[in-house]
């Protein structure tokens, strides 16, 4: 039987999926399982390391229920998953401790003093990416003052996708992207020891897995691997690049004008431009921001990060829930969803500004402060419900043009993915606020699509990554939004102020947390 499939794993936050392609990227099958993490502490977020294996290689037996022949017909397996965090792995392959997630903030303190160093800005140039307590450079150092015995443990550092290869084919490795913005210098696509001993935690080089880069090297699926997910002994495995990267390849950033940005507005929100070559990355007086490898050399995207996108939609949802339940409806955040929309559509623009920092654990992008805060500003009597709920759709364009503006000029057009970009509403606000078209790529997949893309190129499917965008990518492409000219002209006067008063609170911010911390 022909082998022409990839099968794609993007195991997330929320879900881990299993997609199968095929070799032109036509999306075939999706399977999923629910993924779930403990907070065992205030600030702390951690999965079970073989809970999440487990369910990975279920995701993979359930897609061969769905597709016939997929063991035989199956050319490749690519694994991608969600970034930063640390997955702490013995000699004997064994966890140490729960896998640490891009959503814990145990480490903030820590960060926070060493952004505030004079150590900062020599690491930013190295790594062109910002130092936040999602990161396991930073969360190694604080496993050193408070559990070195966990460190002692452990002989390997992993992130989610390097501990589900290790799980795949027995080899303990790191890929280009994850790696390099950590521990290393973004020129070179290496480790960078003076990385470590900025943070003081040189002495864990050790745990470092050797850097493998899936473009141009795969590993054979195990026998271990083969028996927990019932694919064929010996399929290649390829370790592809972090989750944002393969999303954004999935979702249309790499084009040859270099004129496209791609942002993603799921759970978190990320903006995300391509720099062609070293000399094109643009390092921000802020040192804020992530610079990624692509798989192409000397291809870097360019990321701001916003912490929570959608997240702060469904804690407006949530709350609109709550109070239905007090009033005896019991409506649920879909259905509110379903019935606000239209609302919002036709809601006044401009009625507050939102900052749309919910999370507990602060912002990262395009400016880094564990303290920010969401906020409604110029609230009065006369903003509606959906007002508010617009005022929140306009804070995630606000924050979509200022991680863009950290990054230099704003794209000529925008590619957008995630759960967010069903939104006509928002597509519309997000063009008018950035004054550019936006553009979705029909597909849902776009991580696992990514990462099956790699794969493509390392078998040589496909003899670059030009030839494989226009197979995957550009038939894909939907009709651009275009900018509405009269609500573009309120957002050009009202971004100023948006940004003015997220510069102004930061004092506020701070003297919140003190007051919190006391009352702990």
């Amino acid at each position: 039987m022909k082998r022409d499939l990839i099968i794609g794993i993007d195991a997330g936050t929320s879900l881990i999926k299993a997609v199968a392609f095929t070799l032109d990227g036509v999306q075939l099958a999706v399977t999923s399982r629910p993924n779930q993490y403990a907070r065992p502490a205030p600030g702390f977020a951690e999965q079970d390391m073989w809970r999440t294996w487990q369910d990975t290689a279920a995701t993979l037996r359930d897609l061969a229920q769905l597709v016939p022949g997929l063991s035989a017909r199956t050319a490749a397996l690519a694994v991608t998953a969600q970034g930063d965090g640390t997955w702490l792995v013995d000699a004997d392959g064994e966890p140490v401790g729960g896998g640490l997630l891009w959503l814990d903030s145990r480490a903030a303190k820590i960060a926070a003093d060493f952004v505030r160093s004079p150590a900062h800005a020599a690491q930013y140039a190295s790594t062109g990416t910002g130092v936040n307590a999602c990161q396991q450079a930073v969360q190694i150092a604080w496993f050193h003052q408070h559990q070195p015995d966990m460190l002692a443990r452990a002989t390997s550092a992993m992130h989610c996708k390097d501990w589900l290869y290790l799980q795949l084919t027995g080899v303990r490795a790191a890929d280009p992207s994850e790696s390099v913005f950590t521990y290393g210098d973004f020129r070179t696509r290496s480790y960078s020891r003076p990385v470590l001993e900025r943070l003081g935690i040189g002495e864990y080089e050790r745990l470092l897995p050797p850097i493998v880069d899936g473009l141009y090297q795969h590993h054979r699926l195990s026998p271990a691997g083969a028996a927990q997910t019932g694919l064929p002994q010996g399929l290649p495995v390829v370790l592809a690049y972090v989750d944002i990267i393969c999303s954004v390849l999935g979702g249309g950033l790499y084009d040859a004008s270099g004129q496209v940005g791609c942002s993603v507005l799921g759970s978190t929100g990320v903006h995300v431009r391509m720099a062609a070559g070293n000399a094109a990355v643009h390092l921000n007086p802020e040192c804020s921001g992530y610079t990624i490898a692509l798989p192409r050399q000397n291809y870097h995207a360019q990321m701001q990060s916003n912490m929570a996108a959608t997240l702060n939609i469904d804690w407006m949802a949530g709350l609109a829930s709550q109070a239905g339940a007090l009033a005896g409806t019991g409506t649920s955040q879909n259905e509110i969803m379903a019935r606000i929309e239209p609302e919002i559509a036709m809601a006044a623009p401009g009625q507050a500004l939102f900052h749309p920092y919910i999370l507990e654990a602060g912002e990262r992008g395009p400016f880094m402060n564990a303290h920010a805060r969401a906020q409604f500003t110029g609230l009065s009597s006369t903003v509606t419900f959906a007002g508010m709920f617009r005022a929140a759709y306009e804070g995630l364009a606000f924050a979509a043009r200022d991680c863009y503006g950290a990054m230099g000029a704003l794209p000529g057009e925008i590619r957008l993915t995630g759960g967010a970009a069903r939104s006509a509403t928002l597509r519309k606000i997000l063009a008018s606020a950035l004054n550019v078209p936006v553009r979705t790529v029909k597909r849902e997949e776009t991580g696992a699509a990514g990462a099956a893309m790699i794969a493509a190129l390392c078998l040589g499917i496909y003899p670059d990554l030009d030839a494989c965008t226009q197979a995957w990518v550009e038939p894909l492409l939907g009709s651009a939004t275009q900018p509405e000219d009269g609500l573009a002209r309120l957002y050009e006067r009202l971004f100023p102020v948006y940004y003015s008063v997220r510069e102004a609170m930061v004092p506020a911010w701070d003297q919140l947390a003190r007051v919190r911390e006391g009352a702990a």
